[in-house]
């Protein structure tokens, strides 16, 4: 394996040819020791369960690669697949790559016009897609979406229907025209003739008991390293999807050395992550576990629905090992009602400043499942209490910065502060982590121990000189590495103006990091995103935390406007509990009087001359208190100008808030590309807050 010896943009790392990964993810693991294990297990919203071995997979694998060899695709051709996460989804993208085909997932909630964008732009010529599939017990019709999408595609020529497990929920087939539908031929016909009209359309499925074709003759396709592998889009700064281009020898092996080094994942362990085909962690799963030999366990369905200890009861019943999540999710599970009077720690940072801090309640000891208090409705049982997380032994984070809040509650209460938190930041075009913890490092709350290993980082001014301890700067990396982006698909001088135009020769990832005097690295958040207020650089992360830390704040996202005094003033958006979640009234009072839970001592953090925020019993509004909360640690200049009360912030389908949509819609101006975003009527508010 040879490296590039410099940072050269149109260098990169080489490896030699013949390699198609799929034979490192199935063919490698046909033995005696490892085609019974199980390669994964599938379990939908409705409670079904479904199951593959490494042996079962290979034949299901086979059985999709001929029916598109039938189809007459092959090496070149990208195939997008448009599913939630199924057995079905990994059979898919392992057998597009068999066959030397592009992948091109994209996320199953998406609309027509997402779909039809990304499809278009690399002239697509299938589609991988299912009936439908439930959220929250809704039927989301996915198969309609994806015909409209499917009409405005002059490339696409077969598509493969998967028709889910069933549900409790009907589907709806209205799709299929005004043709009576007895049969699954005549839903076949409608399909061809009607939804998908003059195309070819194969009903498909996965079949692990038996294989189509005999194991001595499932060859795979030959393939280069650098052959296109998959097309991964993500969302840009500007506005327009961006196009990531990875290769046989890029994506994969990036994350499965990840994987490996930093979640301790090797034959047979469980790992799990909440995400989506559509976002880079549902391949990187995918491909990461299987060239590992681990078991990918997959939940298809609301975290939190139908009751707030779903995700904890499916970690139990399938014994997860290593658990993937984002802050956001922490957050929202930690806000649910049979939390809410579980106080949290806020020590920590998530950027130099420290969040004020309030004291640590003794953990309650652990209830079995069997113990009769959980089916008594009147005695609180936290969520996460109500089952056996024994086997847990690791969390992984990513696609955001942590507040200290949600970090401390998911370490102490959830992981009884023993099981560590592997935080891990990189990207798309990265494949993988640039920064992550190890099972093996020393841990600070919110943070980095070190670079992935492989990555040449380091944290330069807007000079190109390398920072001190505690000092902020650009996260950057100087030396090629084996997952690094071959490019934007058909985007190459977009892709390198995004990367390669600030330093020569360095990568300039976007993020805006710190790394402090034990060399804990810290991410602050999207440079693009930092605030000058006043002549001092400011993170958003940093007073997100502050605002964060107040027990009635559940999220919080903070912009930068114009001002004519400051040059740019901060406006805050604060998310908060939802209103039937049980406070304690304890003298502060947050809007119209509502009450407020206790209340951290906030108090601690102030010099001896500086009196309280608020006397005890006297009402306070709650915009009054966030910003003395602000002002008190990070100094009066720095406090948020104006803080608006909002029902939701704008999300991606991955949980990332978008700050940059933020500002445009809170500022009147065009918000560009908002395909990746999960709850666009978010907006709403925001515009309405500054109408």
């Amino acid at each position: 394996m040879l490296f590039a010896a410099s940072g050269d943009a149109d260098k990169s790392v080489r490896v030699p040819a013949g390699l198609n990964i799929t034979e490192m993810c199935l063919d490698r693991w046909q033995t005696d020791e490892m085609k019974d294990q199980p390669a994964v297990i599938w379990e939908g919203e409705e409670g079904g369960v479904r199951s593959f071995t490494y042996g079962e997979l290979f034949n299901a694998v086979a059985g999709s690669v001929g029916r598109l060899t039938s189809a007459g695709l092959g090496k070149g051709d990208a195939i997008a697949v448009h599913m939630p996460m199924l057995p079905e989804t990994v059979v898919a993208l392992l057998s597009i790559n068999r066959v030397g085909a592009i992948a091109v997932p994209v996320f199953s909630g998406y609309g027509v016009e997402a779909i039809a964008s990304r499809m278009n732009a690399v002239k697509a010529k299938a589609l991988f897609t299912t009936d439908g599939f439930p959220r929250r017990g809704k039927w989301f019709n996915s198969l309609e979406v994806a015909s409209a999408a499917g009409a405005t595609v002059p490339t696409l020529e077969s598509i493969f229907i998967n028709k889910r497990v069933a549900m409790d929920v009907e589907p709806d087939y209205s799709i299929c025209g005004t043709a009576q539908i007895n049969t699954a031929d005549d839903e076949m016909e409608n399909y061809r003739n009607e939804v998908f009209k003059g195309k070819n359309v194969v009903r498909w499925y996965a079949d692990g008991k038996s294989s189509i074709f005999r194991r001595e003759i499932f060859i795979s396709t030959k393939t280069a390293a650098e052959d296109p592998l998959i097309i991964l889009y993500t969302s840009g700064t500007t506005g327009k999807p961006k196009g990531i281009a990875h290769t046989h020898a890029s994506f994969p092996i990036k994350a499965a050395q990840d994987m490996a080094f930093g979640t301790d994942v090797g034959k047979g362990t469980r790992i799990s992550w909440y995400t989506d085909i559509g976002w880079m962690m549902g391949p990187w799963l995918m491909y990461g576990a299987l060239i590992n030999g681990a078991t990918i366990c997959i939940y298809d369905g609301a975290p939190d629905y139908p009751t707030p200890d779903r995700m904890w009861e499916f970690c139990a019943k399938h014994k997860v090992e290593v658990l993937g999540i984002s802050p956001t999710l922490i957050r929202s599970l930690a806000a649910h009602v049979g939390n809410a009077d579980t106080p949290v720690r806020n020590e920590g940072r998530s950027g130099p400043n420290h969040a004020p801090a309030s004291r640590q309640p003794d953990i309650p000891p652990a209830v079995s499942p069997e113990d009769p208090e959980i089916a008594d409705k009147s005695i609180r049982v936290p969520p996460y209490q109500r089952h056996d997380l024994s086997s847990l032994r690791i969390f992984a984070s990513t696609g955001e910065p942590w507040n200290p809040a949600p970090w401390w509650w998911l370490f102490e209460k959830v992981g009884n502060s023993k099981l560590p938190i592997i935080n891990y930041s990189g990207g798309t075009e990265i494949s993988g982590g640039i920064l992550m913890g190890n099972p093996l490092l020393p841990q600070k709350p919110c943070s980095f121990p070190a670079p992935c290993p492989g990555m040449d980082v380091d944290i330069l001014d807007e000079n190109g000189q390398s920072v001190g301890p505690n000092e902020v700067g650009e996260l950057v990396i100087k030396q090629p590495w084996i997952g690094m982006a071959r490019g934007f698909w058909q985007e190459k001088e977009r892709y390198l103006e995004t990367y390669w135009s600030r330093f020569k020769n360095i990568w300039v990832h976007g993020d805006w990091a710190m790394r402090d005097s034990d060399g804990h690295y810290f991410i602050l958040g999207r440079s693009d995103d930092t605030l000058k207020v006043a002549g001092k650089r400011v993170g958003p992360a940093e007073v997100e935390s502050l605002l964060v830390a107040h027990p009635l704040v559940t999220e919080a996202a903070v912009i930068g406007v114009p001002d004519e005094v400051k040059g740019t003033a901060m406006v805050a958006f604060c998310v908060l509990r939802n209103a039937d979640t049980p406070v304690r009234n304890e003298g502060r009072f947050g809007p119209n009087n509502a009450p407020v839970s206790a209340q951290p001592d906030i108090s601690t953090t102030a010099s001896p001359e500086e009196p309280p925020i608020a006397d005890e019993g006297v009402p306070v509004p709650l915009e009054k208190e966030l910003k003395a909360l602000v002002a008190r640690d990070m100094g009066k200049p720095l406090a948020p100008s104006k803080i608006h009360f909002v029902s939701a912030l704008p999300k991606t389908r991955n949980a990332k808030v978008m700050r940059r949509v933020i500002r445009s819609a809170y500022l009147g101006e065009d918000p560009g590309d908002l395909s990746a975003l999960e709850n666009p009527t978010a907006l709403n508010e925001i515009r309405e807050a500054n109408a």
